[in-house]
Protein backbone atom coordinates (compact mmCIF):
# COMPACT_ATOMS: atom_id res chain seq x y z
CA UNK A 1 0.00 0.00 0.00
CA UNK A 2 1.04 3.41 -0.45
CA UNK A 3 1.22 6.25 2.21
CA UNK A 4 2.25 8.96 2.05
CA UNK A 5 2.26 10.03 -2.00
CA UNK A 6 3.95 13.79 -1.60
CA UNK A 7 3.51 17.11 0.43
CA UNK A 8 0.12 18.35 0.70
CA UNK A 9 1.09 21.62 2.74
CA UNK A 10 2.95 23.76 4.92
CA UNK A 11 1.07 25.41 7.57
CA UNK A 12 2.53 27.73 10.32
CA UNK A 13 1.44 30.21 13.79
CA UNK A 14 2.30 33.98 13.02
CA UNK A 15 1.52 37.20 14.88
CA UNK A 16 -0.24 38.69 12.00
CA UNK A 17 -1.20 36.41 9.07
CA UNK A 18 -1.83 38.90 6.60
CA UNK A 19 1.11 41.05 7.62
CA UNK A 20 3.01 37.75 6.66
CA UNK A 21 1.55 36.87 3.61
CA UNK A 22 2.14 40.64 2.18
CA UNK A 23 6.04 40.11 2.86
CA UNK A 24 6.10 36.83 1.16
CA UNK A 25 3.82 38.24 -1.39
CA UNK A 26 6.10 41.50 -1.49
CA UNK A 27 9.33 39.33 -0.79
CA UNK A 28 9.10 36.03 -2.53
CA UNK A 29 6.62 36.31 -4.97
CA UNK A 30 4.06 34.07 -3.08
CA UNK A 31 0.86 34.38 -4.96
CA UNK A 32 -1.09 34.71 -1.58
CA UNK A 33 -4.59 35.53 -0.54
CA UNK A 34 -6.14 34.82 2.93
CA UNK A 35 -5.53 31.15 2.78
CA UNK A 36 -1.90 31.63 1.68
CA UNK A 37 -0.64 30.06 -1.35
CA UNK A 38 -1.45 27.60 -3.81
CA UNK A 39 1.12 25.73 -5.56
CA UNK A 40 -0.32 23.51 -8.80
CA UNK A 41 1.95 20.78 -10.10
CA UNK A 42 1.24 17.64 -12.40
CA UNK A 43 1.76 14.11 -11.09
CA UNK A 44 5.15 12.39 -11.81
CA UNK A 45 3.22 9.06 -13.02
CA UNK A 46 0.28 10.73 -14.66
CA UNK A 47 1.11 14.27 -16.01
CA UNK A 48 -2.22 14.82 -16.77
CA UNK A 49 -3.61 14.70 -13.27
CA UNK A 50 -3.06 18.13 -11.17
CA UNK A 51 -2.31 18.52 -7.40
CA UNK A 52 -1.98 21.25 -5.45
CA UNK A 53 0.36 22.62 -2.61
CA UNK A 54 -0.81 24.35 0.06
CA UNK A 55 1.45 27.17 2.05
CA UNK A 56 -1.20 28.84 4.74
CA UNK A 57 -0.08 31.31 7.92
CA UNK A 58 -2.82 30.79 10.94
CA UNK A 59 -2.93 33.10 13.74
CA UNK A 60 -0.50 32.24 16.90
CA UNK A 61 -3.31 32.11 18.79
CA UNK A 62 -4.97 29.09 16.42
CA UNK A 63 -6.31 25.88 18.19
CA UNK A 64 -5.99 24.29 14.82
CA UNK A 65 -2.90 22.66 15.66
CA UNK A 66 -4.12 21.33 19.35
CA UNK A 67 -2.80 19.10 20.94
CA UNK A 68 0.49 19.74 19.41
CA UNK A 69 2.18 23.07 21.20
CA UNK A 70 4.30 23.88 18.03
CA UNK A 71 4.15 26.48 15.62
CA UNK A 72 3.91 24.48 12.39
CA UNK A 73 2.07 21.62 10.58
CA UNK A 74 2.73 19.66 7.63
CA UNK A 75 0.20 17.86 5.61
CA UNK A 76 0.92 14.86 3.49
CA UNK A 77 -1.13 13.59 0.42
CA UNK A 78 -1.80 10.02 1.03
CA UNK A 79 -3.76 7.53 -0.52
CA UNK A 80 -6.56 4.92 0.87
CA UNK A 81 -6.62 7.50 4.17
CA UNK A 82 -9.11 4.60 5.93
CA UNK A 83 -6.91 1.82 5.12
CA UNK A 84 -3.52 3.86 6.49
CA UNK A 85 -5.72 5.01 9.39
CA UNK A 86 -5.98 1.79 10.85
CA UNK A 87 -2.46 0.24 10.07
CA UNK A 88 -1.35 3.51 11.80
CA UNK A 89 -3.57 2.62 15.22
CA UNK A 90 -2.55 -1.11 14.75
CA UNK A 91 1.28 0.42 15.77
CA UNK A 92 -0.35 2.66 18.54
CA UNK A 93 0.26 5.86 16.40
CA UNK A 94 -1.80 8.27 18.31
CA UNK A 95 -5.07 9.83 16.24
CA UNK A 96 -6.15 12.59 17.11
CA UNK A 97 -9.62 13.05 15.55
CA UNK A 98 -11.49 10.99 13.51
CA UNK A 99 -11.67 10.94 9.77
CA UNK A 100 -13.11 13.98 8.14
CA UNK A 101 -14.72 14.00 4.93
CA UNK A 102 -15.47 17.49 2.60
CA UNK A 103 -15.79 17.86 -1.49
CA UNK A 104 -11.58 18.34 -1.42
CA UNK A 105 -10.97 15.43 0.40
CA UNK A 106 -10.45 13.30 3.29
CA UNK A 107 -8.52 14.64 6.53
CA UNK A 108 -7.10 13.42 9.74
CA UNK A 109 -4.53 14.21 12.25
CA UNK A 110 -1.76 12.07 14.41
CA UNK A 111 1.18 12.85 16.45
CA UNK A 112 4.48 11.60 15.77
CA UNK A 113 6.85 10.76 18.67
CA UNK A 114 7.84 14.19 19.66
CA UNK A 115 3.91 15.54 19.79
CA UNK A 116 4.21 17.29 16.20
CA UNK A 117 1.06 17.46 14.55
CA UNK A 118 0.86 15.83 11.13
CA UNK A 119 -2.37 16.52 9.30
CA UNK A 120 -3.00 13.26 6.91
CA UNK A 121 -4.67 13.87 3.12
CA UNK A 122 -6.66 12.23 0.73
CA UNK A 123 -6.97 14.64 -1.91
CA UNK A 124 -9.94 14.12 -4.12
CA UNK A 125 -9.43 13.77 -7.65
CA UNK A 126 -8.38 17.29 -9.01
Amino acid sequence: MKKVTGLGGIFFKCKDPKSMNDWYAQNLGLPTSDYGANFEWLHADDPSKKGTTVWTTFPDTTKYFNPSEKPFMINYRVEDLAALVEELKSNNVTIVDEIAVYDYGKFVHILDPEGNIIELWEPTEE
